[in-house]
């Protein structure tokens, strides 16, 4: 499948962008790349921080297109289960201070494999948690125009803007996610660390490390299972860069 065989979302931007932390401007330069881990930057005491974000593997069949949120504790389907282990696989080789995750069952499955392999014991966050997508929980994406009369292919500008009925607004989003984010970097300053998490917290991610509305996160893909890496150097007002966005390791 095309979601499967392309390894990385390619971008060839350069960022001059607010920041996070108000600590100035910062550099954010994206790349992709086409391999795994031997190609990222060795792990070195005065290495930047790095961050593994990686959103959960395909969900049970049942589940597919529904907007589950926070709301719906579902599982992993069988490719799910598979992609958990092609994550553990790809990053056997990586040397990881700390795994963080959010407390859904999804997210709990994917990253079983890995915390097995490495022994590291997973710090739960909830606040990690999937976005709260109030009254369109439950719904097929097709439904969401039938019932509310919009389309679900809008949502993250619908909760920046208008809102979803009973849903988190983006602002609230960003609330509920920023402290988790600089916990993470504080406690982690020059160490390798994986965040199993979901799609619209890894955008939610991407836009306050970018300091761009969540609406413009739109045009990054998260697939299931996949793997984006965010080098930050605290010491260089945290000037940051995207060295992987995307990539899907390759099935056994």
């Amino acid at each position: 499948m095309a979601r499967r065989k392309r390894a990385a979302q390619r971008t060839a931007c350069s960022f001059e962008l607010a920041g996070l932390f108000d600590h100035g401007s910062r550099v954010a330069r994206a790349r992709s790349m086409q391999h795994g881990s031997a190609d990222l930057k060795p792990h070195l005491p005065n290495h930047p921080t790095q961050l593994y974000l990686i959103r959960h593997g395909e969900v049970e069949e049942r589940y597919h297109k529904v907007f589950g949120g926070s709301r719906i504790d579902m599982g992993l389907s069988d490719l799910g289960r598979r992609q958990a282990r092609a994550v553990a696989a790809w990053l056997a080789d990586t040397s990881l201070d700390g795994i963080y995750a959010s407390p859904l069952l999804r997210v709990q499955e994917t990253l079983a494999p890995l915390a097995q392999a490495s022994g590291l014991k997973p710090v739960i966050i909830p606040s990690l948690r999937e976005v709260d997508f109030g009254d369109w929980t439950g719904y097929r994406w097709e439904g969401v125009k039938e019932h509310f009369g919009v389309s679900a292919f809008d949502w993250l500008e619908i909760i920046e803007e208008a809102g979803i009925p009973n849903g988190e607004s983006g602002h609230e989003l960003a609330h509920r996610v920023r402290p988790a984010l600089e916990k993470i970097l504080h406690d982690n300053p020059h160490r390798r660390v994986a965040v199993f998490c979901h799609g619209g917290i890894i955008r939610v991610i991407l836009a306050l490390l970018l300091g761009q509305p969540l609406k413009h996160m739109a045009h990054f893909n998260i697939e299931y299972g996949s793997i984006s890496v965010v080098e930050i150097q605290p010491e260089k007002k945290h000037a940051f860069e995207i060295e992987l966005l995307n990539y899907c390791p390759p099935l056994a």
